[in-house]
């Protein structure tokens, strides 16, 4: 790893900037991510300075150096284990990278990164114009899963890993025994298993036993008890725990278990991670396709155009909309809880569209921080991203898994306790509906009647509805059937994803046009069709369209294409107002709007520069700008304690050129009084204007004043009304 250089807030560069003295240098390999490669190549002031600002101390009698000593006391940061504590947006920023694997390149040193720079969390180097932000790998292996990463991913299984496990695959990968701290020993192993090459060729050096084992694990759903392993591994010995029969620590299942390729779930379940599951399966997913053939070729051989049909529309214009409105709205939004339900249907009721599609696009918002104050920012995702790029984001989020189930009867993961969100097998499901989609939905209309036949081919369908009902029974929610998900993964998720068309043969049976009422039709109605959108979403390639970014329509209109940035269009919140939502997101620039706008803050200067990084202005909108930011009259804040009421225009004048009482008040002051300045005690004022002729008196809330020759009110229980003299005054200081 070359010369890192540690940012610090005076480093940060204005938007579009980078951090200044260091030399350009290639982005890091794995192998330089390792966290005392990283503090190694920190300049010695700069290492200094950060061990002195975490409290770390060099112990010259340890064999090991002052990196190596540093490595070990940030690796037990609580900071890596409970993200919570860290501010909102510098947990948003480590979530991100950790995304990206640990390096991230931006443009500008985002919000968030300066608290953990100093913290020792992130380094930041820099790559030409750009600034690589790494987050090193003892880090990533320590970070716990978050809504929308793949709960069975290798990082998140590997974080959660029990001690036993994770010494042991740090151990192998090592050669030699791991020591303390074990983040550090995992380093190594995370070298192989998160790079899908690397991984790759380690499957192909395990044994044929073990290969044999994992292929068997695979074809029943990726998962099984401890019982059934025992059996596919075709083990005699049996061991009996408090949870019932407990793998052994040798044989084929503790090779794989202790090289990270099969994983044990409390209380008695294996997994295997889903990059293992894609690169095992390659094998049996190819001999699938002969018995497809004979099924695809029926399908494709008629011409099964509907008579109405519903298509869908791009889902980024309609996420960006949805987190516009919910800034506009101020709704709060806990952390790790559901968005509202009342929330939802607000949102469906304000865009026409149905409830399930708004919940399903928000929540997937909300998981790559959509909706979060720290998304508006230009330099990280998803703020940096365009909106074609953040329609790729969502959708691939949504096939992780992590923030939507269709097997749950309420879909939102977020809405489950933190304790209890076991995935189900629905990602499962999900890959086998796109892989029939890419199969036969090349752009042609086929009936979802062909579609439940040709899933019902798959060999898989037995094992999930196993997987299915040991889910349900663990979870208590009910049994689905798989053919269930299916359903609503292709009627339901993927139209409001914008993946597939549906149509519908029977012309007025149905007056709703939501994916709902389709999910609830017969499938011998319905027939759906991959769009050109949905092709270039599964092959993870943009469409080859050049984007459009964005267009005046009308005076005050502003049409938002794909080719727009999210942190652009989140930047005219403040002062448009969500118009229509479909292809193109609309702002409208309305007068109330503007006036909002300048009421928050933003100037007409700053409107104009933000909406000019879209498109040119309209004649009108820039006139209206104009007209806004034109200064007609200036006011001055001064600060008063009261009002003093004064109805004759001579005492008033008395109270205020008088020297015994002109100090007191505020000069000029409004019509029929006085303001009194700030901080003025009441009984300075009685005194003084007592001491001109002039009785004050004190009411709830208010003071009068008149001339001391008019006689006072009586005193009664029933007249709140009191006066006030010197010598009564004088007396309540003599009796206190």
């Amino acid at each position: 790893m070359k010369r890192t250089r540690k940012s610090t807030a005076g480093d940060r560069p204005a938007s579009g900037g980078t951090v200044s003295g260091v030399a350009p240098a290639q982005a890091s390999s794995p192998a330089e991510r390792r966290l005392e490669s990283v503090l190694r190549s920190l300049p010695a002031e700069e290492l200094a300075g950060l061990m002195e600002r975490m409290g770390v101390r060099v112990d010259a009698q340890k064999r090991i150096d002052a990196p190596a000593q540093a490595a070990r006391a940030l690796v037990r940061l609580p900071e890596i284990r409970e993200p919570s504590r860290l501010p909102a947006a510098s947990e948003e920023l480590l979530r991100r990278v950790a995304e990206a694997g640990g390096s991230l390149v931006v443009d500008a040193l985002p919000t968030g990164v300066e608290l953990l720079v100093r913290r020792g969390l992130l380094f930041a180097r820099i790559l030409g114009d750009s600034v690589e932000l790494v987050l090193p790998t003892a880090f990533v292996v320590q970070l716990r899963g978050w809504d929308g990463e793949d709960p069975r991913s290798l990082r998140a299984l590997l974080s959660e890993a029990p001690f036993e496990t994770a010494s042991a695959i740090a151990s192998h990968y090592l050669g030699r025994p791991s020591t303390p701290p074990l983040a550090l020993s995992l380093e190594a192993a995370w070298e192989v298993l998160g790079d899908p090459e690397v991984l790759r060729l380690e499957l192909d050096r395990i044994a044929h036993q073990e290969r044999r084992l994992l292929e068997a694990v695979e074809q029943v759903g990726g998962e099984v008890d401890t019982q059934e392993l025992m059996e596919l591994e075709r083990e005699p010995m049996r061991v009996r725990g408090v949870y019932g029969i407990a793998a052994g620590r040798r044989g084929a299942a503790f090779s794989l278990e202790k090289r990270g390729l099969l994983f044990p779930l409390h209380p008695n379940r294996y997994v295997i991670p889903t990059e293992v599951a894609v690169l095992v399966g390659e094998a049996r997913r190819s001999e699938q396709e002969q018995r497809r053939r004979t099924i695809r070729s029926a399908v494709l051989a008629e011409d099964h155009l509907p008579r109405r049909a519903r298509f869908s529309t791009p889902v980024a214009p309609f996420a960006l909309g949805l987190a516009l409105a919910v800034r506009e709205l101020s709704a709060e939004l806990r952390p790790g809880v559901g968005t509202p339900r009342s929330l939802v249907a607000r949102l469906a009721q304000r865009f026409g569209r149905d409830v399930e599609s708004t919940a399903l696009v928000g929540a997937l918002s909300r998981a790559v921080g959509l909706w979060e104050p720290a998304g508006i920012a230009r330099a990280t995702p998803p703020g940096s991203l365009e909106l074609r790029e953040l329609a790729q984001v969502l959708f691939d989020t949504w096939r992780r898994g992590g923030a939507w189930d269709e097997a749950r009867s309420d879909a939102e993961t977020l809405r489950v306790a933190a304790d209890h969100r076991d995935p189900s097998p629905a990602t499962a499901v999900r890959e086998m509906v796109l892989g029939a989609l890419r199969d036969l939905g090349e752009g042609l209309w086929v009936p979802c009647s062909a579609f439940e036949s040709y899933l019902a081919a798959d060999g898989r369908v037995a094992a999930l509805e196993r997987l299915f009902a040991r889910w349900a029974q663990r979870t208590g929610q009910p049994l689905p059937a798989v053919q269930q998900v299916a359903r609503r993964v292709l009627l339901e998720s993927l139209p409001a994803l914008g993946v597939v068309d549906v149509g519908d043969e029977e012309v007025g049976s149905r007056t709703a046009t939501g994916s709902g009422a389709f999910a609830a039709a017969s499938t011998d109605a319905l027939s759906v069709r991959l769009t050109g959108r949905g092709r270039a979403l599964l092959a993870a390639v943009p469409l080859e369209t050049p984007p459009f970014v964005a267009e005046f329509t009308g005076g005050r209109t502003l049409a938002v294409g794909e080719g727009a940035r999210c942190y652009q269009v989140l930047d005219l919140c403040a002062f448009s107002d969500v118009g229509a939502v479909g292809t193109t997101l609309e702002l409208c620039f309305a007068a109330p709007a503007v006036s909002r706008g300048l009421a928050a803050g933003v100037e007409a200067s700053a409107m104009r520069e933000r909406i000019a990084a879209l498109a040119p202005l309209a004649a009108e909108l820039a006139e209206a700008l104009t007209q806004a930011g034109e200064v007609v009259g200036r006011a001055t804040l001064v600060g008063a304690s009261g009002f003093l009421w004064v109805d004759d225009p001579e005492v008033r004048e008395l109270l205020r050129t008088r020297q015994p009482t002109a100090e007191l008040f505020v000069d000029p002051s409004p019509p029929a009084g006085l303001l009194l300045g700030h901080g003025v005690d009441l009984e300075r004022l009685v005194r003084r204007c007592r001491a001109l002729g002039v009785e004050v008196q004190l009411e709830e809330g208010r003071q009068r004043a008149r001339p001391a020759s008019m006689p006072p009110p009586k005193r009664s229980e029933t007249n709140r009304r009191v006066s006030w003299r010197p010598s009564d005054i004088r007396n309540n200081r003599s009796r206190s």
